[in-house]
């Protein structure tokens, strides 16, 4: 009887979430017109055929479910479908995720959707500290266990070429999502850990054009421009030692 009520809890559990990730990825597209895709995900923990046929024996851990087996990102990227394939389409998220109920939410930055800066998180936490203590509003932030991403509006390369060419140095560390980026967003399992958020998105407040009769606001969160916190952001990846270079998130 305890193996079968232990049985219907994880069946539960499983159940609760991949309707999470399901019920986040459409809240992104139809409410706040993120268009999303589902990223390629991880292999289920356990044994590693390919090593052994190497000759090196059997390995544990989660790989990404890509053809690649040295993949440094591993479930955080697109794969099939393409990035292109981002939509806000419900009809069409509905069937990605009712197909592959695990599968990471990635978020195709740039254009009308969100941007993105992300750096290590270490020096994350570091500047959103230094951020808040100068009272700089800030927008949602994605956390990983090895790095934190700040969403913020839409750019384009001239004006980040224009930011990043008042500084003297850039870490490599620091990185950004812009036109034919990604970001992956919570509730999201990847190989490096669970995606969440470090700061959750906060809709826009009323405004009194519309408590007056005007337009009603954009459902979207509210984001920051990326040249009120590239300054933190950089300062915050100089001063973290080694500057987090490997590409992981």
């Amino acid at each position: 009887m305890r193996e079968i009520l232990g049985r219907r809890r994880k069946l539960l559990f499983r159940r609760g979430g991949r309707s999470a990730l399901l019920g986040a990825a459409l809240h992104c597209a139809t409410e706040w017109r993120w268009p999303v895709l589902p990223g390629v995900g991880i292999r289920p923990a356990g044994r590693q055929p390919g090593g052994a046929r190497l000759g090196l024996g059997e390995r544990t851990g989660r790989r990404c479910s890509c053809p690649d087996p040295d993949c440094v990102v591993p479930g955080a990227h697109p794969f099939d479908p393409g990035l292109m394939a981002a939509t806000t389409d419900a009809r069409m998220v509905r069937w990605w995720w009712a197909n592959r109920p695990d599968a990471p939410i990635v978020l195709a930055t740039g254009g009308r959707a969100p941007c993105a800066v992300s750096l290590p998180a270490v020096a994350g936490a570091r500047a959103l500290a230094a951020l808040d203590h100068f009272g700089v509003r800030l927008g949602p932030v994605v956390a990983t266990p090895t790095r934190w991403s700040l969403l913020v509006s839409p750019y384009d390369l001239a004006e980040l070429g224009e930011l990043l060419h008042s500084q003297d140095w850039v870490p490599s560390s620091l990185r950004f999502h812009g036109e034919g980026g990604y970001v992956v967003l919570p509730p999201s399992q990847i190989g490096a850990g669970r995606v969440r958020w470090e700061r959750p998105p906060v809709s826009p407040k009323l405004s009194p054009s519309f408590e007056r009769g005007g337009p009603p606001p954009s459902a979207a969160p509210w984001l920051p421009k990326v040249g009120t916190i590239v300054d933190a952001l950089v300062t915050a990846s100089t001063s973290t030692p080694d500057g987090g270079s490997r590409l992981a998130y």
